[in-house]
């Protein structure tokens, strides 16, 4: 074990990881360095409730701590996150090494509470409560270079929707200061970001809530737009009954919006939508694609989809195939619905056994898969732009090495370089040569910038 060395393990969204890399900033702030497991002081494990089983996931990353470290009383644990602010101080119980327990909004207070729990190794400390503003943070390190830049816009969710438990773990919707907001992406383009992602539960909510500075969704983009130096501007997750159309018209009027949206459906099934308390129908998502798609007509469309959820019949399920035909989402991420300890969904009659569940989720795949194959072969002969992130791990030609990148859609682009230069943040112009299963290979056109 080394002195004053950390150590973090994420599970779960976006915001986790931005999470998790704010707090490395923050304790290399106060003079820490990061390190392997082996050898780190610290070990913070930053959890997610969204996915199957967070809770055993937690524990086998805590009983993997303690055997890589042997137990060490001397190494200090924590838990960060959604499962932190749902199980408390039960992980004390759990786990002798856990001496910090912090949920959604007491992470903010973690690196300081680190501190004084290693000059106090008899102390243990939960940060638990909800914060009634969002609290701005201590500022952290610089991290590397990066060309792609995530920024926090606001914490929590309003929503409620029945099968989400993400208003209890992650509190009432709160919004950051605008001017907070565009001072992060200001840093982050001054440390060689060209793009930036807004991070939110519901983004186009943002300013709605009590804690607004007046400026809505609509004009943050717009102000982010005009920062010098952005090349590109993205953000996740809108929802839709809050999509607005001064949200549609950004897409036609900001030329540094990138034509991807991920824009969550759930279910094809107006019952089943009306279950999950998502407070649209099927017809107003498809005039909402319908505007998106006149706003920009190249805007490539990905979604989140449950089956499964209690009482969804195979008509409700048929509906929900039908809707991605009908949208053409060029990807998707779905699962089966499993219960999370508080949300109502939990109390619903009608489980799904999961064989169904599974059989229908392997369906929708399966269209999706065509539907995405189908979306990346058109792409081939077009051109493109790509922000090159890093090395690509398909082997390529020794003298022409193969780099990866992101197209202004979010499609995965893979193209040889010539060997010997580091070409991270470096904008191509390319041509679509190929397309694979999961991703493109394409030929660089002129000069890189």
């Amino acid at each position: 074990m080394q002195e004053r060395t950390f150590h973090i393990i994420t599970f779960g969204c976006q915001m986790n990881v931005h999470d998790s890399q704010w707090l490395g900033g923050a304790l290399r702030a106060r003079g820490f360095a990061e390190a392997p497991l082996e050898d780190a002081q610290v070990v913070v494990v930053n959890t997610c409730s969204v996915r199957e089983k967070p809770e055993q996931k937690v524990m086998s990353a805590l009983g993997r701590i303690r055997q890589v470290t042997g137990g060490d009383a001397r190494v200090l644990v924590g838990v960060a996150g959604c499962v932190a602010q749902q199980l408390g101080t039960a992980f004390f119980e759990k786990e002798p090494q856990v001496r910090l327990v912090a949920g959604s909004d007491g992470i903010g207070a973690a690196p300081a509470a680190v501190e004084r729990l290693l000059e106090e190794p008899d102390l243990r400390l939960s940060l638990l409560d909800f914060t009634d503003s969002y609290v701005e943070r201590e500022a952290g390190a610089p991290g590397p270079a990066n060309p792609v830049a995530y920024v926090n816009i606001m914490q929590g969710c309003d929503n409620f929707c029945t099968y989400c438990i993400v208003p209890y773990t992650r509190g009432r919707q709160k919004s950051r200061a605008s001017g907070a907001i565009l001072d992060d992406c200001r840093a982050a383009l001054e440390n060689g970001a060209r793009e930036i992602t807004l991070l939110g539960q519901n983004v186009n909510a943002f300013g709605r809530d009590k804690h607004g500075d007046g400026t809505s969704f609509a004009r943050l983009l717009a102000l982010v737009a005009e920062l010098p130096g952005l090349e590109r501007l993205r953000y996740v997750t809108p929802h839709p009954k809050d999509m607005g159309p001064e949200d549609v018209e950004a897409f036609a009027a900001l030329p540094q919006l990138c034509p991807r949206l991920h824009l969550p459906l759930q279910s094809g099934s107006d019952v089943v939508l009306r279950r999950m308390h998502r407070r649209y129908d099927s017809a107003a998502y498809l005039d909402m694609v319908a505007r998106l798609r006149a706003a920009r007509p190249d805007l490539a469309l990905s979604t989140d989809l449950i089956v499964g959820f209690p009482g969804e019949s195979g008509t409700d399920f048929a509906a929900t195939l039908e809707m991605v035909r009908a949208c053409g989402f060029m990807s998707s991420f779905s699962f089966c619905y499993s219960d999370r300890p508080g949300a109502r969904a939990a109390l619903l009659p009608g489980k799904i056994p999961s064989a169904v569940a599974r059989e229908r989720l392997l369906r929708l795949q399966a269209l999706q898969d065509d539907l995405g194959a189908h979306w990346l072969q058109a792409r081939v002969g077009a051109s493109t732009t790509l922000l090159l992130e890093g090395p690509s791990p398909r082997e390529g030609d020794a003298a022409a090495p193969s780099w990866q990148g992101r197209d202004p859609y979010g499609a995965l682009v893979h193209v040889p370089l010539s060997a010997g230069q580091d070409y991270s943040g470096k904008m191509a112009r390319v041509r679509i040569t190929e397309a694979k299963k999961h991703s493109l290979m394409a030929q660089v056109q002129g000069a890189l910038w």
